[in-house]
């Protein structure tokens, strides 16, 4: 397979057909860039994000481990995971309400452009939170700024890889170097077909079973 703007776009509206999950997400994607750029939001709008990232796979992923994580960052300090996500806000340029809060299968955003980017500072504020490592910050900044990042896992990173988009294995626990390569790589699709993260990342999830011949 390839990543062609009609496969995208295809694999995209497939993953808005099928995955039971796509309403909810839909739904975030939609207001958690504004709400997290606001000061109404309690520890359960964080927490979502951390479920999230494990239970999309449908009971796929460790149990044990997908509640050590769950429960290690229900366990920080909510003032910490304010300034947290308030300093990812900065980084990311999120929050626009003309921009990723309005976020809509038929029409692809204006993303926050590099230079409103720090994504370094943004992982770092992030990971500093207990249960977040890079792989978890990475969905922050997808529902922080859906038009412009993509989270990484093993699924979206083997997509890429399988049609020549990013090289070598997914690298388990990634790093903040590997998620900066994974996102150049995103970029680099996204510029080519003209689809905004939120679709890309639909795409890749929902190619990966014809990547993996079906395997978790």
């Amino acid at each position: 397979m390839d990543l062609s703007e009609s496969t995208v776009r295809d694999r995209a509206r497939a993953y808005a057909e099928t995955e039971p999950l796509y309403d909810v997400e839909r739904q975030h994607v939609e207001t958690i860039p504004k709400t997290f750029a606001g000061d109404e939001y309690g520890r359960r709008d964080a927490q979502w994000i951390v479920r999230w990232y494990f239970r999309r796979y449908l009971g796929e992923y460790p149990d044990r481990e997908r509640r050590e994580r769950e429960d290690a960052f229900r366990d920080n300090d909510f003032g910490d995971v304010i300034d947290a996500l308030d300093a990812a806000v900065d980084a990311l340029g999120a929050g626009d309400p003309e921009g990723d809060a309005h976020a809509d299968e038929g029409r692809d955003l204006d993303a926050p452009t590099d230079e409103d980017c720090d994504l370094d500072a943004a992982l770092s504020a992030l990971t500093a939170l207990d249960g977040v490592d890079v792989a978890v910050a990475s969905a922050f900044c997808q529902f922080l700024a859906p038009s412009r990042f993509v989270a990484i896992d093993r699924r979206t990173w083997a997509v890429l890889a399988a049609t020549g988009e990013l090289d070598g294995d997914y690298p388990d626990p990634p790093s903040a170097a590997d998620y900066r390569r994974f996102d150049d790589a995103c970029r680099a699709v996204m510029a080519r077909t003209g689809v905004d993260a939120w679709t890309l990342y639909r795409a890749l999830w929902r190619s990966f079973e014809e990547v993996s011949g079906g395997s978790p």
